[in-house]
């Protein structure tokens, strides 16, 4: 079980934004309704918004030993197609309103809070490890098959650091600004119904005024954010605002500009605020480390520390250790949020804990002489895309499929992702498409027109030769 939620009985858990209020017993009784209908050790895919529907699933799904697939609610009906054809689910719980978008044929079972379960063809197509607890996407929403397991074990563990770390206790009052299918977001909901705290759920995002109403509405005292976020706060000149119940700020997702660190580390001294910088992944069950908000300004530009329970080291090209302040390494977490493995076909979602607490970051890191991370690059060939990670081999596999008349080469930095491509006349549609498929603003891709695209004798295509 990952929550007894009974234990905080008529506490509230939930607000949501026509104003109802849902007591931790209500919930409880909710998520075992829903659970009820699926049995034990079956794969369910759950298509998340920020929504009590969602929620009761998540809960339910997870207290009930059902498997969940987090995805996101405004899924590709292409990309559903694809992953349910490699991982076989016995059901899928999804918002009634999308059941005919996505064509699907499956039988309803059940249905409440605006979602409904649907049975599929499929009767426990895959043994799943007894440890297996969570399943959750890498790459955003590429349709990359790619998925991390992740054990009860792993969650308990990274929400009793974080709850630590973070001092969440049942008075805080969190409010979403980040998916659920989506490993921060779903860490935040993590800490606070294992604290007995609250929860206010909204769809609404920073650029609408309705979601600073409920935010001051329903005292929210934090929210979390990733570099996109933040980028957005500034321009909506946050530090004016008037939120008095308001008091941590976190931000995870990828690497935040040392102005923008400064700016807002800055903010919360002022007003008397915590802004804590986080880093995680969804191989680690969310987040490795936080800086603490006394060191903001003066650690500014660092990732931090540990999370209670956990470990760094940094490791060089022949995995020997670095062990020399400001020299750069390849950034190794151990601690036991560290996820069980990869799965990338329903046979490996019987495999059990591949990796023993161990994970290779492929961040490339530094630490000083007191001991702070600071990330200096990364490794591995994907972006942080407003908090999503977009894996670049699986975007071009995407764009020459659907135009195969079309070289292209995928690059960039976070939260612009350049599409280098011999089709100059294909831009816009280009564009649009991957767009459209990962579901992420068209802001964040840029298209390059290039003569050819440079490639060595073999055909692979040089990226280092590509524009800056």
């Amino acid at each position: 079980m990952a929550w007894k939620l009974a234990d905080f009985g008529a506490a509230t858990a939930v607000l949501t934004q026509d104003g109802e209020e849902i007591t931790y017993s209500r919930l409880d009784e909710y998520a075992k309704t829903l659970a009820d209908k699926v049995s034990s050790g079956r794969l369910v895919f759950s298509l998340c918004s920020n929504t009590v529907g969602s929620l009761a699933a998540y809960v339910g799904f997870l207290n009930a030993g059902v498997v969940p697939l987090m995805l996101s609610a405004d899924i590709d009906a292409g990309i559903l197609g694809r992953l349910i054809d490699i991982y076989k689910p016995d059901f899928l719980w999804l918002p009634e309103a999308r059941i005919a978008q996505l064509a699907l044929v499956y039988p309803p079972k059940y249905s409440a809070h605006g979602y409904a379960l649907l049975k599929t063809p499929f009767n426990a197509e895959y043994l799943l490890n007894s440890g297996l607890g969570l399943l959750l996407s890498t790459s955003g929403s590429t349709g990359d098959p790619k998925l991390v397991r992740q054990s009860l074990k792993n969650i308990r563990a990274n929400t009793r650091s974080i709850i630590e770390c973070l001092r969440i206790d049942a008075s805080e009052r969190a409010i979403t600004t980040l998916p659920m299918n989506y490993t921060y977001g779903l860490s935040i909901i993590n800490t606070h119904l294992a604290a007995g705290a609250s929860l206010a759920l909204t769809e609404k995002t920073m650029m609408q005024k309705e979601f600073w109403a409920f935010m001051k509405g329903s005292f929210a005292t934090s929210f979390g954010g990733v570099p996109y976020t933040y980028e957005m706060l500034d321009r909506l000149r946050f530090s004016r605002m008037e939120l008095p119940h308001l008091k941590t700020a976190t931000q995870a997702g990828g690497k935040l500009s040392a102005e923008l660190h400064k700016k807002f580390a800055q903010w919360a001294a002022d007003a008397r605020k915590k802004f804590v910088v986080m880093y995680g992944q969804t191989e680690a069950t969310a987040r490795m480390s936080y800086l603490p908000p006394e060191a903001a300004l003066e650690k500014c530009g660092s990732m931090g520390i540990a999370i209670p329970g956990g470990k760094f080291c940094l490791v060089d090209a022949e995995d020997a250790p670095v062990e020399t302040p400001d020299s750069v390494g390849e950034l190794v977490y151990e601690g036991d949020n560290v996820a069980m493995g990869y799965a990338v076909c329903g046979e490996d979602l019987s495999k059990g804990d591949e990796w023993r607490g161990r994970l290779v970051t492929g961040d490339m890191a530094k630490f000083d002489a007191d001991g702070y991370f600071y990330i200096v690059g990364r490794k591995k060939r994907f972006l942080k895309i407003f908090g999503n990670r977009v894996n670049l081999d699986e975007t071009e596999r995407m764009i020459k499929s659907a135009f195969p008349d079309a070289d292209c080469a995928c690059g960039g930095v976070d939260d612009k992702l350049k599409i280098y491509t011999t089709a100059p006349e294909l831009s816009s549609d280009i564009l649009r498409f991957v767009s459209e498929k990962t579901g992420l603003n068209k802001s964040a891709f840029e298209a390059v027109a290039l003569a050819s695209i440079p490639k060595n004798a073999a055909g692979k295509t040089l990226y280092a030769e590509l524009p800056k």
